[in-house]
């Protein structure tokens, strides 16, 4: 069989249907990586580093001849996780097609598929490798998109509607969840670990491309934690009409309540204290002795009287925040019924 080299659109479509490949080092794929592509690495990170010294301080030839000294005595390793993943693919697959991807599409990537070929499988290869992939992933927040902002308070249940929209057949790309953050100092709360930005910028491109269709998404800032939405899309964004799903107080704090009340007091402390500088002295003293109390709801009416005023302040900073935000009356902290005048709204 021969080595085919393709472009990364292609790449890109053939990675929809058959196993992807990465050989860069397990470092460099933890960082961040193709979404759903399968780490099988050439080099561990201590030898890639062996690799690169030999490279800059002797000569390639030198570089080459140490990596193929790692690479004789990982191959029969390299054939076998390939044949265990590919075991494990579902039988409509071509067990026998693969791809291969490395950092610029150079020798790693070149071995590998060597190696692949020899021992009988179709491999492509992606011509500039992972660097190629991510020129791509930047562009995707720059093109155009029909979206649609769903707002609301804090403790609208925005998230739940995006949920709920996405059950009704809507396209929806929830940032929050690709971030593994809720946004706000208690956002990390029950969450896993952030990815990294390059990794959540991989995530949402693949997110973007997929969309045919109009795309809601969640008003959100444009930090989601440790990581930030792209400024383009942002910007983007901030010209899109705001769906602002308005729900009494009570009716959100009830539903705040149920979400982070369950929570450590250690942990709420912890959130309520990153936010002191901007809740003010008394109000974060207060706040906390609300919950050392067990007055958990006295905390919260505090914490939300707070984030309403945040989000207020956000929302002003569009260049027409008047002629962009539609107020629509819920009565009740309620997914489904507010999904679907979400749903009719945009119909009509």
């Amino acid at each position: 069989m021969a080595i085919t080299r393709v472009t990364i659109d292609a790449f890109l479509k053939l990675g929809a249907q058959y196993p992807i490949f990465d050989v860069r080092s397990p470092s460099e794929y933890s960082h961040a990586h193709i979404p759903g592509a399968l780490s099988l690495p050439l080099f561990s990170d201590e030898e890639r580093k062996w690799v690169g010294t030999a490279y800059k301080q002797e000569s390639k030839q030198k570089a080459i001849k140490i990596g193929l000294k790692y690479f004789g005595t990982n191959m029969v390793q390299l054939v076998e996780q390939v044949e265990t993943i590919l075991k494990k693919l579902p039988a409509n697959l071509s067990p026998d097609i693969i791809l291969v991807h490395c950092w610029r599409g150079g020798m790693r990537s070149a071995g590998v598929a060597w190696l692949l070929d020899l021992y009988g499988f179709k491999v492509y290869t992606l011509a500039g490798g992972y660097k190629i992939y991510r020129t791509w992933v930047l562009e995707q927040f720059n093109k155009p998109y029909p979206i649609e902002i769903v707002g609301g308070y804090t403790g609208s249940g925005k998230t739940e509607v995006l949920k709920e929209l996405k059950q009704r057949g809507q396209q929806v790309i929830d940032l929050e969840a690709l971030a593994n953050h809720k946004g706000s100092a208690f956002g990390n709360m029950g969450e896993p670990e952030q990815p990294t930005q390059e990794q959540f910028e991989n995530l949402l491109a693949k997110e973007l491309v997929l969309a045919n269709n109009t795309i809601w998404m969640e008003d959100e800032s444009q930090r989601i934690g440790k990581v930030n939405i792209p400024t383009t899309l942002f910007k983007q964004m901030r010209t899109k009409r705001v769906l602002f799903m308005d729900i009494a107080f009570e009716e959100r704090l009830n539903h705040i309540l149920k979400t982070y009340g369950k929570f450590e007091k250690e942990k709420l402390v912890n959130a309520i204290i990153r936010i002191k500088k901007r809740l003010g002295g008394l109000e974060t003293k207060t706040a906390i002795n609300f919950l050392l109390e067990d007055d958990i709801q006295g905390c919260f009416t505090i914490l939300l009287k707070y984030y309403d005023r945040v989000y207020t302040a956000g929302s002003q900073k569009r260049d027409n925040p008047h002629e962009l935000i539609y107020k629509i009356p819920c009565n009740k902290v309620n997914a489904l019924v507010n999904a679907i005048q979400l749903i009719e709204i945009t119909a009509s």
